[in-house]
């Protein structure tokens, strides 16, 4: 059976393993039991490290409850659930008295901290455990970047704090990336390759995670400073000591490249065996009972850093297929797959409209139905609902595969079409331009996988296309559902505009543009109870122009402004600590 990682403690002093006893029971009373006690030999600091695992995110969320679902992006403009996040999607933040993501990072921090402290007087071999330090410098910068993009500049520790230390004052945002990058390299430098990590120990991080880690906050940092400058920064900030982007766009692009080249990763494509629905079972994967190909997640080289479940020794513990199904796409959504010329619906003549169900799914983007649902032959809008599914995550939509609380995917964090997407979006931010070598060897790779043609510089010019946009497109529907759409809204600012929008869904017609829902006379059908729609109907910008749609979310319960790009610093934290200041409009 394999080995998988799975956690021992969130932080502070672990006994793990039997070496462990034997030094505790040979040296110390429990009671008298400390840090430089227990960092005797190379397994402690392994004991120690594996406990890091826990403070990733996955289908346990290290803040508790169903805060997976948070970070899911639902209540955005591509959602019509709002059951979560809805304040950050409405722009109704206001300051919490506690928050576990400022509090629980800076607890996994003093772990790091902890290690790295006996790490450096540790008197043994320190090749012994190098790679647990490179665990610690991986975990360490992941809080901080976790802190920096929940609320921008924050104060920055790398020590075991004392009683005396515990109010550190806010650094700038600045110094935060510059200290979270210098961790990364430290990592990166010490991690093991993830061809030289046992299949026993799959899971634990590896030196191309690091890299595409940094990749990652390079390129978020980047274009938050393009797109962004300096408003968001709490008064007293300081500045950066450069203007940085066109290093950091040109190291994430290298260092994606890295990644891509020497990685040995490759996109879990099944779509012969699996009906054209790879999109669909990557993210319900488990044993071969799972899809009708019978694979396992054996066969998954995609995800690259991830959160490791199995249904007989780590449960997910959630009730995924339930909630999954309920995190509706919205009309924007929808019309944000491609056709499959690789054009989007709005100008492609393989494009059907929305006069029958289903004609919207015809010669589209594999990921779609992947994603949607398969393609339907009636739709009901006589309960308020928007009139579209959400599979990416429902493991039961497979021959009722897991019931609920059961299901035990592993959670993509990262994984190789990320990497794509990053290197694309860096090329093009730091030239503007990209070959069409450079889309083969990236993002057409992922278009392969969704049965779309080639983005190329022709299919731009040809069609009156914006080559960053298509960049942009093509992330927002690979990563769906994954914990981007709102950090990537925000660092592109154009957060207020995607955001203060009504949510819709289903187009509805008219008499000049007939659906299943209303005819040609402009009466409704048995398919539509108009009633059932709080908001009503709205004329919006479709696929095939302005149509009615019906409503989901109105507009005017929306107020997203520049000051929820970051979230308030929690009133428990400024009344013990004078020396913080708080975010802007707050």
């Amino acid at each position: 059976m394999k080995k998988y990682i799975y956690i021992i403690l969130l932080g502070g002093l672990a006994l793990g393993s039997a070496s462990c006893k034997k030094d505790f029971i040979d040296l110390k009373p429990q009671d008298q039991l400390t840090d430089a006690a227990y960092f005797k030999q190379p397994s402690d600091f392994r004991a120690y490290a594996t406990g890091f695992y826990g403070q990733l995110m996955g289908w346990a969320s290290p803040y508790g409850g169903n805060d997976v679902f948070n970070h899911m992006d639902v209540s955005s403009d591509l959602s019509t659930y709002y059951a979560f996040s809805s304040d950050v999607g409405r722009g109704t933040i206001v300051v919490p008295a506690t928050d576990p993501a400022y509090s629980n990072a800076y607890s996994w921090i003093r772990s790091q901290n902890i290690l790295l402290k006996q790490a450096a007087v540790y008197s043994g071999n320190a090749a012994d455990i190098k790679q647990y330090v490179g665990e610690a410098y991986f975990f360490r910068a992941n809080a901080h970047y976790s802190l920096l993009k929940r609320f921008g500049g924050v104060p920055i520790v790398t020590t075991v704090l004392d009683v005396n230390d515990l109010t550190p004052a806010r650094n700038s945002r600045y110094e935060v990336v510059t200290q979270i990058l210098s961790d990364l390299d430290n990592a990166i430098a010490d991690l093991p390759i993830e061809q030289a990590i046992s299949s026993a120990d799959k899971g634990r991080i590896s030196k191309w995670a690091a890299e595409s880690l940094k990749a990652e906050v390079e390129l978020y940092e980047a274009t938050w400073r393009k797109y962004n400058g300096a408003v968001t920064d709490f008064a007293g900030s300081g500045k950066p000591s450069s203007d940085q982007t066109a290093q950091f766009f040109s190291e994430a692009a290298s260092l994606a490249k890295d990644v891509m080249d020497n990685g040995g990763y490759t996109l879990w494509n099944y779509n012969t065996s699996l009906s054209n629905q790879s999109s669909f079972y990557l993210f319900n994967l488990e044993d071969a009972g799972s899809n009708p190909a019978g694979l396992t997640k054996a066969s998954n080289n995609e995800f690259i850093l991830y959160s490791v479940y199995d249904y007989v020794l780590k449960q997910g513990g959630v009730n995924l297929s339930f909630t999954s199904y309920m995190m509706t796409p919205s009309r924007k959504m929808m019309d944000m797959y491609l056709c499959t010329d690789g054009l989007p619906a709005s100008k492609s003549p393989l494009f059907q409209g929305y006069h029958n169900p289903g004609d919207e799914y015809k010669n589209r983007d594999f990921r779609m139905t992947s994603y949607a649902g398969g393609i339907p032959t009636t739709v009901d809008l006589t309960k308020g609902g928007p009139g579209y599914a959400n599979v990416k995550f429902a493991s039961y939509n497979y021959g009722s595969y897991r019931n609920a609380n059961q299901e035990s995917p592993n959670f993509p964090i990262i994984r190789l079409a990320e990497v794509y997407l990053i290197y694309a979006e860096a090329l093009y931010e730091k030239n503007g331009s990209i070959t069409d070598a450079q889309l083969d060897e990236s993002i057409n790779k992922i278009r392969d996988r969704a049965g779309v043609a080639h983005l190329t510089n022709g299919l731009v010019s040809t069609n009156g296309l914006n080559m960053l946009d298509e960049i942009r497109r093509e992330r927002t529907v690979e990563l769906f559902h994954e914990g981007f759409r709102y950090d990537d809204l925000k660092r592109w600012g154009i957060a207020e505009t995607a955001l203060n929008g009504s949510t819709c869904g289903e187009v509805v017609g008219d008499a000049s543009y007939t659906t299943a829902f209303r005819n040609s006379a402009g009466a409704n059908t048995s398919f539509y109870a108009p009633s059932s729609y709080v908001w009503g109907e709205e004329a919006v910008s479709t696929a095939a122009g302005t149509l009615k749609c019906v409503v989901i979310d109105s507009k005017s319960n929306h107020n997203f402004s520049k000051k929820n790009y970051l979230w308030p610093i929690p009133q428990v934290e400024i009344n013990l600590n004078s020396k913080l200041r708080q975010n802007p409009g707050y």
